[in-house]
């Protein structure tokens, strides 16, 4: 027969993982997003640098020096970013699968062999 408190418990104890998890979750799009703002504000000012560094320049030479740092530096801190993000991404799939990883465990198990007879 099935114990209605014992059932209660394991459904109150499962809402509450939910609700940890959903927030953990939820924190870690924040911090996703937040670093995403970041990258995009540092961006705008390092084009808006090199834009007036262009229009003051005088020479070619000086034009292409110039477009030649700023290529070289926005890709690598467009890599270094990309690297950084793609970590975060990865820490927050392994914190939405968390709660689902004994359940999984338990449910892949092989099943015990029994001896040949």
């Amino acid at each position: 027969m099935i114990n209605i408190e014992e059932a209660s418990k394991k459904s109150k104890e499962a809402m509450d993982t939910a609700v940890k998890n959903y927030a953990e979750v939820t924190k870690n799009f924040q911090s996703i997003a937040a670093e995403a703002t970041e990258y995009s504000k540092k961006s705008v000012q390092e084009l808006t640098s090199f834009v007036e560094q262009l229009t003051a320049a005088r020479s070619i030479e000086t034009v292409v020096e110039l477009q030649t740092k700023f290529a070289k530096t926005s890709y690598e801190s467009f890599v270094a970013e990309a690297t950084k993000i793609g970590e975060m991404y990865a820490n927050l799939a392994k914190t939405a699968y968390k709660p689902y990883e004994a359940p999984v465990a338990k449910a892949t198990k092989p099943a015990p062999v029994a001896p040949a007879a």
